[in-house]
């Protein structure tokens, strides 16, 4: 039928297809920026692992006649391997220092020194300034000696039994201990039945200024003509509750040269201290 309209075949040109995929990519651009502007942008956060809640401790092993049923934690710190010496925060309350100062007060006298070969009580004077009393965990009727004994045994991995009798000491002002050792040296000494492995110096009170406990051999001061008696190297400030642990011997039973130690005088407080000397035989016997 003569002028009825008919569809237009013809293919779109170069220009204009380029300017109808420039409007198309114009209107992906701002066409839903203005329909949904108030729509708040949502950005995933960052997932965080979650913490696996885990027990503390395994259950405890099934314990011989002399252990123990339950597993303990006693914080410490390692001071040195050179000598072997390690720190207890808090190892002790501050009532169970309290009880143990007033039991001491009563006995003390001027602490004694042991003598080598050769030496007077004369000729050492003026090196233990200090003074002490011993006391056993068995004269504590309140049985805190004996806690702290125990605890004792469990930080040295050494039986209760090979403990000496606490030595309760008082360091007044100006009073010290020049650097000595622990263990007694049988070419010095004479021969010994059994040897002191380990110190445990517990710290019944703080010090406002001085009473170090030092060890000279940590700044390597081997020297000739160094004075012992200096307060120099390794220093620990005695803090009321506090430990502190030490060897005496290697692993192999001499003597370790580095575990030469001594007390700084007290310049402004008081000092008090319970020693506790481990030895590697049974003392019960």
């Amino acid at each position: 039928m003569k002028g009825k309209w008919k569809g237009s075949k013809r293919k779109l040109g170069l220009p204009a297809a380029l300017l109808l995929c420039s409007l198309s990519f114009l209107a992906g651009l701002f066409v839903p920026t203005f329909f949904f502007q108030d729509v708040p942008i949502i950005k995933p956060k960052p997932r965080m692992l979650e913490a696996v809640q885990e027990k503390t401790y395994r259950d405890p092993m099934p314990n011989g006649v002399t252990g123990e049923s339950s597993i303990e934690s006693i914080p410490f710190q390692v001071l040195s391997w050179k000598p072997r010496a390690y720190y207890f925060p808090n190892f002790a309350t501050s009532e169970q220092c309290e009880h143990v100062i007033e039991m001491a007060k009563v006995n003390l006298k001027p602490s004694g020194l042991a003598l080598r070969e050769g030496e007077t009580e004369e000729s050492t004077k003026g090196t233990r300034t200090s003074s002490g009393t011993f006391i056993s965990a068995s004269e504590d009727e309140t049985g805190t000696l004996d806690l702290i004994e125990k605890k004792i045994a469990k930080v040295t991995s050494i039986p209760q039994s090979h403990g000496e009798a606490f030595n309760i000491l008082r360091y007044e002002i100006g009073q010290k201990y020049d650097s000595h050792y622990d263990a007694f040296n049988p070419s010095e000494y004479g021969p010994q039945s059994s040897q002191r492995v380990a110190s445990f110096l517990l710290y019944l009170s703080d010090v406002e200024e001085g009473g170090e406990t030092m060890f000279p051999f940590e700044n390597d001061m081997r020297v000739k003509g160094y004075d012992y008696r200096q307060c120099a190297g390794l220093k620990i400030k005695p803090r009321k509750g506090d430990g502190l642990l030490f060897y005496s011997l290697f692993l192999n039973g001499t003597i370790d040269p580095t575990s030469l130690h001594g007390s700084c005088p007290v310049i402004k407080g008081e000092k008090w201290v319970a020693t506790k000397w481990i030895r590697d035989q049974d003392q019960n016997d």
